[in-house]
């Protein structure tokens, strides 16, 4: 088993905590969009379905947003402790874009959260509604910073080095680089999709266990109608995106099409298993469809790509883990487009809420959108590799000079915390989902509270009610 470098530690140090952070703000990203349409719906109807679910799902969106921003604090230390050299480097710009998310995005939701979670009867309905929008915009411009920075990273633009640094040139080129279109809209819809997901399989869940209500009917309902629409648009926003990945970083698309050969003639095959041998430069066991290859890359029957081969050794990323992780996304992707389908057809047949099968497979598929996502920034970040900032800097000239020790007790610390503290967190939110949207549950926000004469300030996540482990327990019996 080959020995860990400090570089190797740091690496897999980030890559754990930036994979249990996107967790959350995906989750957001897609429930503020949700809560929007809900209270939309609700103002424009009157059904106490939607309002009934909007107070439902919104103790789910508090969760999540608040391990969403302790997540992501550590993360923001970590530049600094693991990542000095690289923020010496590179902090001109990504310094500023950061600021600038918190600064925009963060206060903006922070400053209407409250009103959102709280102000049901103390906000008028419009001020309301006005409030959730803003929450919802807040998290869009949230992930639109964020994703600026991290394309700058893959596709540098607007910037000149002087004296070993980077310093921005043209703000509008460093923003609007050649990739962040792709990976903006790629990973707004991936948000969407894990939300749908997560709501259409707690519907099946709830529909199997033979708790049926129209709440719980609407939500899987709409579930099955934004992954009806949502996921082809994925499929082909993710074409675009490898055609822009084709241009900028072809060593990255000729790793995970598991292609070696450097000027290997059209028609290329579309390899649907296979094992990359880096050592020995090619795929074992290769099987794959006869010009498909051509046709996805290259949009013709006879086009090819360089292959790694016409790569320096140092400079390719590690094929044997992005070939895979490419196709646990694309794969996740294709059964998410049938589940659509499926529901479009059930639901035709009037069904849709009574077929065993396909509740079945929407519940196993509630984890799928997350699963997606992250194999996704796997192969995006791994296939990156070996530049932080590709083509300026590599990621061994970007790590703080710690020691092997310090790296290891260091991650062994955040393993530990990380399961302990957002494993309770994950636990309490399943156990929220497990206790379902009861009908009439708005009635209770309906109403005007009784003024105390000493009344204690609100905790934080007040918003959820205390009485969720009594209720689950409940029916559980």
């Amino acid at each position: 088993m080959p020995t860990l470098e400090a570089l190797d530690l740091a690496r897999i140090q980030f890559a754990f905590t930036v994979s249990v952070h996107i967790i959350f703000p995906a989750i957001t990203i897609g429930m503020a969009a949700y809560l929007a349409v809900l209270e939309a719906c609700w103002l424009r109807t009157r059904n106490k379905v939607y309002r009934d679910l909007y107070h439902f799902w919104s103790k789910i969106f508090a969760l999540n947003f608040g391990m969403g921003v302790v997540s992501g604090i550590v993360m923001a230390y970590e530049f600094g402790t693991n990542w000095s050299s690289f923020s010496e480097f590179a902090g001109g710009i990504t310094g500023p874009l950061l600021a600038y998310e918190v600064l925009t995005a963060f206060f903006l939701e922070a400053g209407f959260l409250g009103v959102m979670l709280f102000g049901w009867k103390k906000v008028g309905p419009g001020l309301h509604m006005f409030a959730t929008a803003m929450v919802c915009l807040g998290t869009l411009i949230s992930s639109t910073w964020i994703l600026a920075s991290n394309s700058w990273m893959h596709t540098p633009q607007g910037y000149e080095i002087i004296n070993g640094r980077v310093v921005p040139v043209d703000w509008f080129a460093v923003i609007f680089n050649p990739s962040f279109p792709y990976r903006l809209v790629h990973m707004v819809i991936a948000a969407f999709l894990a939300t749908a997901l997560f709501v259409g399989a707690s519907g099946a869940w709830h529909l199997l266990r033979g708790n049926d209500n129209p709440a719980i009917r609407k939500m899987l309902s709409m579930a099955m109608w934004m992954i009806l629409i949502v996921a082809p648009i994925q499929a082909v926003v993710g074409d675009a995106h490898g055609l822009n990945t084709l241009e900028h970083q072809p060593a990255k698309i000729a790793a995970l099409e598991g292609h070696w050969e450097a000027d290997a003639p059209g028609p290329l095959p579309l390899l649907l298993f296979g094992i990359p041998d880096m050592q020995a430069e090619e795929t074992r066991y290769a099987i794959g469809i006869p010009r498909l290859g051509s046709l996805i890359l290259t949009h013709t029957f006879n086009g090819s790509i360089k292959g790694l081969k016409a790569f320096p050794p140092q400079d390719r990323p590690n094929a044997t883990i992005i070939f895979w992780t490419f196709r646990v996304m694309v794969g996740l992707g294709m059964l998410m487009i049938l589940l659509g389908l499926s529901g479009l057809l059930l639901r035709r047949r009037a069904r849709i809420f009574s077929h065993r099968g396909f509740l079945t497979l929407a519940l196993v598929m509630g984890p799928a959108g997350l699963i997606a996502l992250l194999a996704g920034w796997f192969t995006t970040e791994i296939g990156r590799q070996p530049w932080v900032v590709y083509g300026l800097m590599r990621t061994a000239d970007a790590v703080s000079p710690h020691s092997v020790g310090q790296l290891t007790i260091s991650l062994a610390l955040f393993v530990v915390t990380y399961f302990f503290v957002f494993g309770v967190g994950i636990a309490y939110m399943l156990r929220l989902v497990r206790k379902g949207p009861q009908m009439n549950e708005g009635d209770a926000f309906d109403v005007e509270p009784e003024p105390a004469a000493h009344q204690k300030p609100a905790r934080p996540l007040s918003a959820i009610p205390d009485n969720v482990g009594v209720a689950a327990d409940h029916n559980r019996s």
